[in-house]
């Protein structure tokens, strides 16, 4: 039985874990939803895959006594693997390894070979097997996105008969639940459920698939999203990806908690990487951090010019048919500059090389990811742009309040939690937020920040709103820990 001030047990489990191994804001909030749980005196046990890109990074890895050696076979597959142990850098987290070179060892964290099912299969296995040879009892298997949403199943099969296992619980986090994990039923043997088929969705196995997602939502006993409004949203169709229907059977087990942000690595104060520190009492070197920015970016620097920030994957999600609509008609008519750190779709990256080389001097683009400019962007900039089809969470916007740089985001998911509207008769407000998915909105929320940033006494004021504004995970990581508590008092 849990009581308010015992340490909980808790085994997390992700595909990804920032530094070691990202590709978008999963990475980021695994790694840092494990730091504060951590810090704040749980025992936390992390398990990633060991990726051939973690080699590179010079870390100190150690297998691990009586499990660096282990054998499984999965409908066939017979896989050696073997778990490892290093420590998240700059701390004292200890992270274990899942050491699987036919499975891990590639130049991607996904690919779409034909036993990519079977690397996360795998995943799931290991943090019980593991669980099972340190004879660590969790309070609570911590399941991320359809990688490991295969746990809480094995949990209730597989595992049901280990006494080790008799108190856990399992909590399985949505980070985007338009990745699913969908795969033919021929891999049903892959994944040792052959023979308790009645366990998987009926109606998915007779039209041939299965779905990891889907399962996971079936079986944990907390589906937890990432932010409030995109918990609401999942349960209609539009945002539901299929799912809305069952979503909504387990209502009552789901909960939406906004993902922190690490002020530790994103604060203009501290921040390492930008060409000048700032705070809310001295705001000197944002303007430093402009024209840096302006020259780096092949901007004319003009430090009263206004300048919009994008870092983003260039996806359709993301909002950008929506940009090649309004951006380039607005430069024309009005003068301010825009810069853009990213990659994704071909037609994305074609539009920004084209934007650069149209407004020469106002347009900036690196096509790629540089997470030293991404924060030069972040510090820079003085509005942020994310026009969002759907963002479950998003971190740049919160990112963006810390540096002063008010955030112009659609009224969806995180966004809509985080972002607070400006009312300049009140001079309250932190962003600018558009509702309706169509040019005339984003064009209206351009054209708006603009005209506030003509005002420089209300600009002011606004900037230090954002500033003020506290999303550390000492506020959200708590919210997680009331859960975990909640969910060991019952049966």
């Amino acid at each position: 039985m849990n009581t308010p001030d015992k340490p909980l047990r808790i085994c997390l489990a992700s595909p990804e874990f920032a530094p070691l191994a990202k590709t978008g804001g999963l990475a980021d909030v695994s790694a840092a939803l494990s730091l504060y749980l951590h810090r704040a005196g749980h025992d936390v046990r992390v398990l990633i895959p060991r990726y051939s890109r973690i080699e590179a990074l010079g870390l100190d890895i150690e297998p691990v006594e009586g499990i660096a050696s282990m054998h499984i076979n999965l409908g066939g597959a017979d896989l050696n693997f073997g778990i490892d142990r290093t420590t998240l850098p700059d701390t004292d987290l200890p992270v274990y390894l899942l050491r699987c070179p036919a499975l891990y060892g590639r130049d991607a964290i996904y690919t779409n070979d034909p036993d990519e099912h079977l690397r996360f299969v795998l995943l799931s296995r290991a943090v019980l097997e593991m669980c099972q040879r340190l004879e660590f009892a969790p309070d609570i298997v911590s399941c991320h996105d359809w990688q490991t949403a295969l746990v809480p199943l094995y949990l209730k099969t597989v595992y049901a008969w280990d006494e080790l296992f008799r108190a856990t619980k399992s909590t399985l986090t949505i980070h985007n639940i338009g990745y699913q994990g969908m795969f033919g039923a021929w891999t049903l043997d892959q994944l040792g459920l052959a023979g308790a088929e009645y366990h998987l969705h009926q109606d998915d196995l007779k039209e041939g698939v299965i779905n990891f997602l889907k399962t996971g939502i079936l079986y944990a006993d907390l589906i937890t999203t990432v932010s409030p409004t995109y918990a609401r949203e999942i349960l209609g169709e539009d945002y539901g990806m299929g799912l809305n229907n069952l979503l909504r059977d387990r209502a009552d087990s789901l909960v939406g908690i906004l993902n922190g942000v690490d002020y530790a690595e994103w604060n203009p104060a501290v921040d390492s990487l930008i060409p000048a520190n700032y705070s809310p009492q001295d705001m000197s070197g944002k303007v430093v951090c402009k024209e840096r920015l302006m020259l780096e970016t092949g901007l004319d620097v003009q430090a009263d010019r206004p300048l919009v920030g994008i870092v983003s994957r260039l996806v359709g999600q993301k909002g950008f048919d929506l940009v090649e609509n309004v951006v380039p008609a607005l430069l024309e008519q009005r003068d301010f500059a825009v810069t853009v750190l990213g990659s994704g779709e071909s037609r994305y990256e074609d539009f920004f090389n084209w934007l650069k080389t149209r407004f020469a001097g106002r347009a900036g683009f690196y096509q790629g990811f540089s997470n030293e400019l991404a924060h030069w962007i972040e510090a820079g900039a003085d509005m942020f742009l994310m026009p969002s089809l759907y963002e479950p969470s998003g971190l740049n916007q919160m990112y963006s309040l810390k540096y002063g740089t008010v955030p112009i985001v659609r009224e969806t998911g995180g966004l809509a939690d985080s972002v607070e509207q400006i009312n300049p008769d009140a001079a309250s407000g932190t962003g600018i937020l558009f509702r309706d998915y169509n040019p005339q909105g984003l064009n209206w929320a351009l054209n708006r920040g603009l005209d506030l940033y003509a005002d420089p006494a209300l600009w002011t004021q606004l900037v230090a709103n954002g500033m003020q504004m506290d999303f550390s995970w000492e506020r959200q990581g708590t919210r997680y820990v009331e859960l975990f508590r909640q969910l060991g008092q019952t049966s």
